[in-house]
């Protein structure tokens, strides 16, 4: 019998929601008896999401999102996947979609490019221009557009500093900024700001990195895309090699762990043999700690993320 596929949804919008909380309570009924998973966290500007469940159920979920006027502009990108990519179904307020600490508005924003035309506009890229990265150095390491620029920080809530430290490398009135993400988010926040310290010129992949991938492949990209699921790395076409390397021994690996070491939890990249020969530690200091997981079972050819549920060898 064949079994039946899951959706893998990423989607976001900004808009005003006067009770976040009653929406909070509203998802949670509407998912009691399906079988959907997610991470989505809803705040007063809007919605912040990632989920999966049988296609039956993304499908009626979709169709009641856009049964109302606030959601009916959702952009859904739909990834195809085995099982269910979230471990539960969690839905939360959260105060801000994106940790920013600043007040940008998401309306005043750079310009929104399209797959396509995003990708003429590599192909066309002069000296004049800056291809940022705005995410994280373990999404960065696996997988990212040929020629970007990563950020100098340590965390994204300094983002603001670094805009000060562009402003100081580039001309805000001639240089063009083309910025991109995973999934669109960031850069609504993020375009807004570098406006606000005046970059005329502020371009923004529309849908990121994933929509990107969904209409375009793996044109002008490196590697993998890291998400934030059991997933972990996903190809933008056919599997490709990989681009990052093993933490102990600079072997080729795009796959990700978590330190079994429980008081660690490092999420760290390497190649099979290192991880067999550390019992899935990062270094032989956390091999030797006292409260060890029993790794083996649980990995697989891409092992998942650690849960709360897993449980300490030694215990």
């Amino acid at each position: 019998m064949q079994q039946e596929p899951y959706d893998v949804l990423a989607f976001y919008l900004f808009t005003d929601i006067e009770d976040p909380h009653a929406e909070v309570a509203k998802h949670k009924v509407f998912f009691a008896n399906r079988d959907i998973t997610s991470r989505i966290y809803i705040s007063y500007q809007g919605i912040n999401a990632q989920m999966s469940g049988l296609r039956k159920d993304t499908e009626a979920y979709i169709a009641w999102m856009r049964q109302d006027e606030r959601f009916r502009d959702i952009d859904f990108k739909i990834h195809t996947h085995h099982e269910q990519a979230f471990p539960r179904a969690t839905v939360k307020f959260r105060k801000q979609l994106v940790a920013l600490d600043h007040d940008a508005s998401p309306y005043q924003g750079g310009v929104h490019v399209k797959p396509a035309e995003w990708k003429r506009m590599l192909e066309e890229k002069t000296s004049n221009t800056i291809l940022l990265d705005v995410r994280n150095d373990y999404e960065w390491k696996i997988g990212h557009f040929e020629g970007a620029i990563k950020p100098r920080l340590d965390m994204f809530r300094l983002f603001p500093q670094y805009v000060q430290e562009l402003k100081e490398e580039y001309d805000p009135a001639t240089t063009r900024v083309m910025m991109y993400c995973t999934g669109g988010i960031r850069c609504e926040l993020y375009s807004a700001l570098m406006k606000e310290e005046g970059f005329q010129h502020v371009y923004q992949l529309e849908g990121g990195v994933i929509r990107y991938g969904l209409e375009e492949g793996d044109q002008q990209w490196q590697g993998k895309l890291f998400v934030f699921d059991d997933r972990l790395a996903v190809p933008l076409a056919e599997e490709t090699m990989p681009i990052s390397t093993c933490h102990s021994c600079d072997a080729h690996s795009d796959t990700y762990y978590n330190c079994a070491n429980m008081d660690c939890n490092a999420l760290f990249l390497s190649c099979p043999t290192c991880a067999e020969t550390l019992g899935g530690c990062c270094s032989k200091r956390c091999q030797e700690a006292p409260r060890i997981r029993a790794w083996k079972e649980l990995q697989g050819k891409r092992p998942k993320p650690f849960r709360r549920k897993h449980l300490c060898a030694n215990d």
